[in-house]
């Protein structure tokens, strides 16, 4: 089992910055790869961004490219998204994800676990 705890989520106006941390404990050598999707009021669940625990190679959702960073901190299990820009589309609960397939990436079904998720609202 893994657990995930995120963090770090609020109110921002639009063109400001947050920065998310999820904090993975468990069985976090069985992962490769850590996510972070959102999903906004009344609609899916979507894809945000993505890092391999051990290359650090990066993947993002075409909306949040330019604006937004993950990184990850290997010998604290913890990943990071640097929110940059911030829009109001960009309003959502934001949850963490860990996936134990070589090839998760973008999909929801890739992930085994999440996070409770954090509030992220951005005002116009």
């Amino acid at each position: 089992q893994v657990q995930l705890v995120e963090s770090g989520g609020g109110l921002v106006q639009a063109g400001g910055s947050l920065r998310l941390s999820c904090a993975a404990s468990g069985r976090t050598f069985s992962t490769y790869v850590m996510g972070w999707f959102r999903q906004a009021p009344g609609k899916e669940r979507e894809f945000v961004a993505a890092i391999r625990w051990r290359s650090g190679s990066t993947y993002y959702a075409d909306s949040v490219k330019g604006r937004f960073t993950i990184s990850r901190d290997n010998a604290k299990s913890t990943v990071y998204l640097q929110m940059n820009r911030l829009k109001p589309e960009d309003t959502a609960v934001y949850y963490c994800a860990a996936g134990s397939s070589l090839g998760a990436r973008e999909k929801l079904g890739d992930y085994d676990y999440w996070g409770q998720g954090t509030q992220v609202t951005v005002s116009s």
